[in-house]
């Protein structure tokens, strides 16, 4: 398994001259973590930008500095290069993109301004698009995939259930984690105990990336609604999982706060699109 990506992903030396942050450096050795942590090789693309301007470049646009006959030609050579690493490996299970790049962007490029059009805009960047039948995804979603599993955990029915959904994501090549293998979940523990798992699971959420929160019932467990609203607060996306058929009222399927405080999804294929499976890139993220 391998991913196409970004040059600058892996080094980012090949970025254009001062527009490297750290949170920017943060993401690209989190998508770097992620694919050694599920033993994705990542394969780089060559960077047209790098081989037409240099790597000492000020930022631009693609009008700016890149809309010649001669950086189209160095593209069509490039994307030949790349079509026989297809060719030889197979399909890449995506093409890991930087938004906002003239060349590499997924959802956004900094194409340049015309018919009065602002200079970025909406779509990949003019090299990543010779490869419209590969799903791309932006470095910042899939370096997200850390997910706290918050549900209820008192039958066996609850446990297997959340256990398959464990499974589920982390075949998805997410990191999951997963509050019923804290520890001891007896109802004679000690409060030395008690104070260890809550603070084990309190450091697993900040940790977090998503939370994915399973509310089936009459009512959403208790712990469960207190986590997600400790996510809301901390500004992490909470997607909720309702196989349960009851709603709450004409417009509600569940207790409201919860409702508007998180994505609900009624299927494990809502669920996977929801936190961006890079195995059914079916969209570009």
């Amino acid at each position: 398994m391998y991913v196409l990506c970004s040059p600058c992903i892996l080094h980012p030396e090949l970025r254009t001259m001062g527009i490297t942050k750290s949170s920017d450096l943060a993401l690209f050795e989190r998508a770097i973590a992620r694919c050694k942590s599920f033993g994705i090789e990542m394969v780089p693309l060559p960077c047209p930008e790098t081989l037409y301007l240099g790597p000492d470049r000020k930022p631009g646009t693609f009008l700016e500095r890149l809309n010649t006959m001669a950086f189209a030609s160095l593209m069509d050579t490039l994307e030949l290069q790349v079509q026989d690493i297809i060719v030889k490996r197979g399909p890449p299970l995506c093409i890991l993109g930087v938004n906002s790049s003239p060349a590499c962007g997924v959802t956004s490029t900094y194409y340049g301004g015309e018919d009065q059009q602002p200079p970025k805009r909406t779509g990949r960047g003019v090299f990543l698009a010779r490869f419209p039948d590969i799903c791309a995804m932006d470095v910042a979603t899939f370096a997200r995939y850390r997910i706290y599993l918050a549900a209820p955990l008192f039958s066996t029915a609850e446990r297997t259930y959340n256990a398959m959904l464990a499974d589920l994501l982390k075949q998805h090549l997410f990191e999951v984690f997963l509050p019923q293998e804290a520890g001891d979940d007896t109802d004679t523990r000690m409060k030395r105990e008690q104070v260890r798992i809550f603070s084990k699971n309190k450091s697993d959420l900040d940790h977090a990336d998503f939370v994915v929160a399973v509310i089936d019932g009459a009512d959403a467990d208790s712990g469960t609604a207190w986590e997600m609203g400790y996510a809301y607060a901390h500004n992490k996306p909470v997607i909720a999982v309702r196989t349960d058929f009851r709603r709450a009222g004409m417009h509600e399927q569940v207790n409201l706060m919860l409702e508007e405080s998180s994505k609900v999804v009624s299927s494990t294929i809502e669920l996977l699109e929801s936190v961006n499976s890079p195995l059914i890139g079916k969209r570009d993220v």
